[in-house]
């Protein structure tokens, strides 16, 4: 079992993310084995947030966290928490995703592990940002870009700078120039990636600001082609999004 369902998701193929997840959350039950239920759990609820299916994602997290607990799994059980975190992040409310986030990464810390600290800092950051306190929101992304470098884990690289740009924006005194670089890097480890999914998503955000700016051409140019590479996945809220803003460049 790995987590392939991410690769997938990552590349483009959101479906078949699912159903790789879905598959082995199946052989994860029939065999019986926690620690092998455990890394199930964990790897359907990632997927499904990936897909911004929060209600699932939290309900998975929610049996994660407690088969743990049960076993006495400190890492996994943090790894849950720091999942549902991200959940609360998503869905807007700051303050839990504050506490979970801040909970789980200091108890998978304590573990030793190292592992998803560049996934679940920039979450952490957004939440922060999102609560208005953005001091701890930029050294979440110094922490998180630190994190991609000394661990060489850099599957959500290009989520980084996105988050970073976004929250660049989302200052008292906004920075559009500093929100399109962290967005042009995001855009380049996308592509050096060959992460679709990754590359829709900054397009979007890139267009967002395009937009804003008045350079709806420019917008449109960058995420037509990104949106008209995908052959799946069309009800998932990224693509539904993506759809959405070209229908309004258009």
């Amino acid at each position: 079992m790995s987590y392939r369902s991410s690769a997938l998701w990552m590349l483009g193929y959101p479906e078949a993310a699912l159903a790789d997840a879905d598959h082995a959350i199946t052989d994860a039950r029939e065999i019986g084995q926690a620690a092998t239920l455990m890394h199930a759990l964990a790897v359907r609820s990632l997927t499904h947030i990936l897909r911004r299916n929060y209600a699932t994602a939290d309900a998975l997290g929610d049996e994660l966290v407690a088969l743990a607990e049960e076993k006495g799994a400190p890492f996994w059980k943090a790894l849950g928490m720091m999942e549902q975190g991200w959940v609360s992040a998503l869905n807007g409310n700051a303050s839990d995703a504050i506490q979970k986030l801040t909970f789980g990464i200091a108890s998978s810390r304590s573990t030793g592990a190292t592992v998803f600290l560049s996934t679940f800092l920039p979450d952490l950051a957004k939440a922060y940002a999102d609560g208005g306190q953005f001091d701890d929101a930029w050294r979440c992304i110094g922490e998180a870009m630190t994190a991609v470098e000394t661990t060489k884990e850099k599957w959500f690289a290009a989520e980084v700078h996105r988050i970073a740009g976004e929250i660049a924006l989302m200052s008292p005194e906004p920075d559009a120039l500093k929100a399109e670089a962290f967005l042009e890097r995001a855009l380049a480890v996308a592509r050096a990636q060959q992460a679709k999914s990754w590359e829709l998503r900054a397009a979007m955000s890139m267009a967002r600001l395009w937009r804003n700016q008045g350079k709806r051409n420019s917008a449109r140019d960058l995420l037509a082609p990104v949106y008209g590479w995908f052959t799946e996945g069309f009800d998932t809220l990224d693509l539904k999004e993506a759809k959405a803003l070209l229908d309004a460049l258009a």
